[in-house]
C-alpha cells in the first residue's frame, strides 16, 4: 500500500509541483465544442463519463483548482505558432530507431497495457525527436491501427527541447488519418486537468532519484472505446467509431523507446541517453509491466510471448529483466544516439 502512495505521489508532483505556465497553455472549451467533435464519425457521439475499472491506484484529488479548467470545459492544448505535427512511427521509414519489448504476433488479442515509466530530460535540435511510450496496434501496414501514449521531447511540435506527455493515432498506418494529441479531431478530453501535451515539471537524476507516471491504454468492457488513464484518472478516450481493427482489440502491444532524425545522420538519444543496466538510478525503464489480456484481466507480461528489439546495438539497446518483488515485469532501455545511419 506504501509503495502504491508513493506512486500515485510522483504523478502528482510531476504534473502539479512547478509546473511553468501549465494552464496558460491550455485553452478551456466546452467539452462538446472540443476538436474531436469535428470528426464526421462523431457527429452523434455521446460522451462517455464512467469506465470500467482496472483495481485503481489509491485515489488523491490535490489538484489545485487553478490549474484546472470551469466544470464543463475541458483544456484543449495551443498548438504553438511554428510548430508541426509529423509522424513516421514506423521502422519501415528512414531515420526511425527503436528499442523496445513487444508482444508476440501469435494470434492472442489483448484488451489494453500499464506500465509506470521513468521520465527524463532531453535536449533535442528541431529535426529531432525521441519518445518513450506504450503502442497498441491491429491490422495490415496500409490499414494499421495505433494508439499510443508516454512522454515525448519533440521540438518540431511544441516548439521546445521539453518532456511533456503525449499521445498518437492513426487508422491508416500513418497515411491520411491521425495526429499527435488533439490537433485533429478524434481523441476525446474528459479531465479538467491540463494534460495532454502540458510538460513534466520534474524528471529523473542520474544516480539519484527516479521519477515515474503510471500509464493505462484499455479497451473498455462495456463501450469498446480505449481510454487512458494517466495515474489514478481517466483523461480521456479514443472513441471506437476511429477504428476499423482495435474495434476488435489489439494485436499486438508495444513498450519502449522510439527515436527520429531527418535532414542529418545524427540520431537523437534515447531514453536517458545511457545505454541500459540493472541500476534503475542510471537507466531509462517501464517497470511493473503489464497486459489486460483478452478476458479483461490485468496480468503480467509472460516472457515466452515477449520479443526484443533494438534495430541499432551501437546507438540503443533494450535489456529484459523479467519479473521481480520489488519493480514487477520490467527492461531498461535507450542509448546516446549519434551516427547510427539511416
Amino acid at each position: 500500500m506504501a509503495l502504491r502512495l508513493v506512486l500515485c505521489l510522483c504523478v502528482y508532483l510531476l504534473f502539479t509541483q512547478g509546473a511553468e505556465g501549465s494552464i496558460a497553455d491550455f485553452d478551456c472549451v466546452e467539452i462538446y465544442k472540443q476538436p474531436a467533435f469535428q470528426h464526421p464519425l462523431l457527429k452523434n457521439h455521446k460522451i462517455q463519463e464512467t469506465f470500467s475499472s482496472y483495481e485503481d491506484l489509491e485515489k488523491s484529488d490535490n489538484y489545485e483548482k487553478k490549474e484546472q479548467c470551469p466544470k464543463g470545459t475541458v483544456p484543449i492544448f495551443r498548438q504553438r505558432n511554428g510548430s508541426e505535427s509529423f509522424h513516421l512511427n514506423t521502422p519501415e521509414h528512414l531515420g526511425q530507431h527503436f528499442a523496445t519489448i513487444e508482444t508476440m504476433l501469435d494470434g492472442s488479442i489483448y484488451r489494453g497495457a500499464e506500465t509506470e515509466i521513468s521520465v527524463h530530460s532531453l535536449n533535442l535540435q528541431d529535426n529531432q525527436y525521441s519518445k518513450s511510450q506504450i503502442w497498441l496496434e491491429n491490422g495490415p501496414s496500409g490499414q494499421l491501427n495505433s494508439i499510443q501514449a508516454g512522454w515525448a521531447v519533440h521540438p518540431r511540435l511544441y516548439g521546445d527541447s521539453v518532456t511533456r506527455f503525449t499521445i498518437y493515432w492513426t487508422v491508416d498506418g500513418y497515411g491520411k488519418t491521425g495526429c499527435y494529441n488533439t490537433q485533429c479531431p478524434g481523441f476525446i478530453v474528459l479531465s479538467q486537468n491540463p494534460r495532454i501535451g502540458n510538460q513534466f515539471s520534474g524528471s529523473s537524476v542520474y544516480g539519484k532519484t527516479s521519477l515515474y507516471f503510471t500509464l493505462q491504454i484499455f479497451q473498455d468492457v462495456s463501450s469498446g472505446n480505449w481510454g487512458l488513464k494517466l495515474g489514478n484518472e481517466v483523461i480521456g478516450y479514443w472513441p471506437k467509431e476511429l477504428f476499423t481493427e482495435l474495434n476488435k482489440g489489439a494485436s499486438l502491444v508495444r513498450y519502449g523507446g522510439n527515436t527520429f532524425m531527418s535532414t542529418d545522420e545524427i540520431s537523437p538519444p534515447m531514453g536517458n541517453a545511457h545505454f541500459p543496466v540493472a541500476d534503475f538510478l542510471k537507466t531509462a525503464h517501464f517497470k511493473n509491466v503489464l497486459i489486460i489480456d483478452s478476458n479483461y484481466k490485468r496480468v503480467y507480461v509472460e516472457d515466452k510471448k515477449i520479443r526484443r528489439y533494438a534495430d541499432i546495438f551501437e546507438c540503443f539497446r533494450v535489456t529484459y529483466w523479467g519479473y521481480s518483488k520489488s519493480s514487477g515485469v520490467s527492461f531498461s532501455f535507450g542509448g546516446p544516439g549519434g551516427k547510427c545511419g539511416v
